[in-house]
Formats: structure tokens, C-alpha cells, sequence
């Protein structure tokens, strides 16, 4: 079962009749185009008569039938439609940038755990650095990063990655979210963490290949932050935080 996204789709309803509603029903026909289109068809080889599932990552998930195929465009017949609700709380991963591909396995891994949201982190420590037009550039790549993970994994929500921030701004960050910083020599064990009785974010930051410093680890806590390690051992920055999402998932009932 292949899954791409409803993005740029002309939606007509059972009688060919165009809808004012991008919210198709079961009957109606719906056009993939662009890029989506074309890697279905050229890439994924999908023909008319197989089954797909197509999504607009905001919750909405349609089974459908393909009726015609070409790189320019793919048109389907809903066969079934849900809607998953967003998640809540809602999981952020705060990744603070690595040197390789090591912050980006992180995002891959996460996103297929499903992660609510992404947050690029310049950390004292990092060795690699997004300045000037690597902001904009890094932030791009990750973010196709989340959508290709999204997309293998089949997640009903497109996470988002959010601009480059500093420990300032996470510390701004703090006072409104429930923040841990996933730290070895911390006491209090990820597993051992209550599950939340309100609906305010948990945020997750995991430091860089060299930790998170004595002073941002202070400048994050009096902002309201707690410290939590996972175990006996000290993971990689590219571990670190696809494992914690994982117990919290346990934790929050979702798996």
C-alpha cells in the first residue's frame, strides 16, 4: 500500500461535478499532480486498478482506486475516508545540530515514531553550524526529511520543522511546554515520568555529540525544564531522541 500527499489535488464529486469542498467524500474523484504524481507513476509504477492511500497530512486519509496514471497527473475514485485527530499532547523533538548525517538520522527516526514536531537547536556545543543561508537551506532538507518519513511510515499528520533556535529562545520555549532534557547523569528516568494531565507540549532536547552544557542545562532549567536519562548508558545524539519518543509512546497509551 503506497501513500502519497493530497497536495495540489483537484477534487470532483461522484458526478463530475467540481466541489467547492477540498474534503472529498466516497464517490468523488481526486487529481495528484506535480511531483507527487510524478514519482507514483514513474518511480512507484502505479497503474489503474491498484489501491492507494492518499493523505494531506492534516489528518485526512482517503483509500482510493486509481483510474488513470501519467507523470503530468493521477486521478483515483475515493473509496473510503478518515480522519485521524491531531495528537495530544503533542511530542517535539529538539535536535541540536551534528556534525555528519547524524542530527538528520535523528529527525528520520523520529518522525517514523511519530514525532508531533521538529525543532532545529544551534547548541554551544554543535560542530556543525547553520549560518546565513544554510538557515534556510538546513530547515529545507529536514523538512523533506519529515515528509519522505511521514510518508514511509504512513502518519495521517505531516510534522513540522521549525525555525533554527537558540537556547534563549528554548528557554522562552520552556515556560509554556513541559520540557525534558535528556541528560545521562540526570536522577529522574525517562520511564518514571508521570503522564501529564494537561494538554501542554512535552518537549524533548537532545544534545549534540558533546552534550548539553552546564549553562544552557541551567539556563533551561530555571526556565522551568527538567532533567531525565534513559538508562545506564549514554546514547548517540542520533539515538538519544528516537528512544525517548518511543517510551513516551508507551507512556501516553499511543502504542
Amino acid at each position: 500500500m503506497a501513500h502519497f500527499f493530497l497536495s495540489d489535488t483537484l477534487v470532483t464529486s461522484a458526478d463530475g461535478a467540481r466541489a467547492a469542498d477540498p474534503v472529498p467524500g466516497a464517490g468523488a474523484t481526486v487529481s495528484l499532480t506535480g511531483a507527487e504524481a510524478k514519482h507514483a507513476v514513474t518511480v512507484s509504477r502505479v497503474r489503474p486498478g491498484e489501491t492507494l492511500l492518499l493523505g494531506d497530512g492534516a489528518g485526512l486519509m482517503l483509500g482510493v482506486t486509481v483510474l488513470t496514471a501519467a507523470p503530468a497527473e493521477l486521478t483515483a475514485r475515493v473509496d473510503t475516508v478518515s480522519r485521524t485527530p491531531a495528537a495530544k499532547p503533542r511530542i517535539l523533538l529538539v535536535q541540536a545540530l551534528a556534525k555528519g548525517d547524524r542530527d538528520e538520522l535523528a529527525v528520520q527516526a523520529a518522525t517514523e515514531l511519530g514525532i508531533d514536531g521538529v525543532i532545529p537547536w544551534a547548541a554551544a556545543r554543535s560542530v556543525a553550524r547553520w549560518e546565513g543561508p544554510k538557515i534556510a537551506k538546513g530547515q529545507a532538507r529536514w523538512s523533506a526529511i519529515v515528509r519522505e518519513a511521514s510518508k514511509q511510515s504512513i502518519r495521517g499528520w505531516l510534522p513540522e520543522v521549525l525555525p533554527l533556535s537558540s537556547t534563549k529562545q528554548l528557554a522562552v520555549l520552556a515556560t509554556t511546554s513541559r520540557m525534558l532534557l535528556l541528560e545521562p547523569t540526570a536522577e529522574l528516568r525517562l520511564t518514571a515520568v508521570a503522564v501529564p494531565t494537561d494538554d501542554r507540549d512535552i518537549v524533548l532536547v537532545v544534545g549534540p555529540e558533546g552534550g548539553i552544557a552546564p549553562r544552557e542545562l541551567d539556563i533551561l532549567e530555571q526556565a522551568g525544564a527538567s532533567r531525565v536519562r534513559l538508562g545506564d548508558t549514554v546514547l548517540r545524539t542520533s539515538t538519544a531522541g528516537p528512544a525517548a519518543v518511543a517510551i513516551l509512546n508507551a507512556t501516553l497509551g499511543r502504542w
